[in-house]
């Protein structure tokens, strides 16, 4: 009880902070394309297309997150944590989007650079690294793939903004209006490289690949060394959100079990799988010589495919 306690008092702590980083993010966003435009910047303009694409993700997560928190229901029987995985997806297919307009924008000006207006560059370098640091102040520790990506976006957009201030500075001293395309071009070759890793990730989830094959091998460990067990098989490992995993699993028992083995054998496994903390498990005990009910029809003499 406890711990469910703990758990919902921190996911209604990250939805504030969400909310917060939110706001801010989006509200920012509007003052850096006008601040692009005026200052004639597209380093800022590159930036303007981060803090609006995080703004757009923040705003998904928050809303996914508030809805995949809701029970399982007869259609959806695993509940609604995919969802925050599908805004995962959606906004790296944004920031992808932006990122590539930004590239077409910036690398035609590496060959006819224009001189930005370096001192608003950096009182909009200072004002981002205000709002981007407070931002990824407030999402710090997050547990969930959606908070720590987006944690990851606002530290980025921080040192994104760091960059801007030392560009502006070195550009008051000297005239080298070619930095700020250069500037714009590496921020957006450094986004999309994350971004492209994150939205493989989450494609990875969504095809139900294994989220972790080192725990998928301690489980089926963990397992096969139970004294009554001789085999495993049928192993599906998969995770609703990147954070709760499933399992489901037959388990082949050394000999034929008295309703008392039986019901031991189950609390041993269950004391086995404890500190996975896994979401949802599915777990088939087969005696001996018992064919495996989910065997292909050529091969029903036979147990199932072997997993080890």
């Amino acid at each position: 009880m406890h711990d469910h306690h703990h758990h919902h008092h921190h996911s209604h702590n990250g939805q504030q902070n969400m909310a917060v980083a939110f706001f801010l993010n989006l509200g920012f966003a509007i003052i850096e394309f006008i601040g692009g435009v005026l200052t004639n910047s597209t380093a800022i303009m590159a930036d303007a297309v981060h803090d609006l694409g995080d703004a757009l993700s923040i705003g998904f997560a928050w809303g996914m997150g508030r809805y995949s928190e809701r029970p399982a229901d007869n259609r959806f029987t695993y509940g609604f944590r995919r969802l925050s995985l599908l805004s995962a997806l959606l906004n790296g297919l944004v920031l992808i989007g932006g990122t590539s307009w930004v590239l077409y924008q910036s690398i035609p000006r590496l060959w006819d650079p224009q001189m930005p207006h370096t001192t608003g560059m950096l009182g909009l370098a200072i004002l981002g690294i205000a709002i981007n640091g407070y931002a990824a102040f407030r999402m710090q520790g997050g547990k969930t793939l959606n908070e720590k990506v987006l944690n990851w976006h606002l530290l980025e957009d921080m040192l994104g903004w760091v960059a801007v201030l030392i560009v502006s500075i070195v550009m008051m001293l000297v005239e080298l209006p070619i930095l700020d395309p250069l500037l714009a071009i590496c921020f957006s070759l450094f986004i999309l490289f994350n971004v492209l890793r994150h939205t493989a990730s989450s494609i990875g989830l969504f095809l139900q690949r294994s989220p972790d094959l080192q725990m998928q091998q301690d489980v089926e460990q963990a397992l096969l060394s139970l004294p009554q067990v001789t085999d495993i098989h049928h192993l599906h490992f998969w995770s609703l959100d990147g954070e709760k995993h499933v399992l489901t699993v037959h388990l082949v028992s050394a000999q034929m079990l008295s309703a008392q083995q039986y019901q031991a054998l189950k609390q041993a496994v269950n004391e086995r799988l404890q500190p996975f903390e896994l979401a949802h498990t599915t777990i088939e005990i087969e005696h001996p010589q018992e064919n495996c009910r989910d065997a292909k029809p050529q091969t029903e003499h036979a147990h199932c495919g072997h997993s080890h």
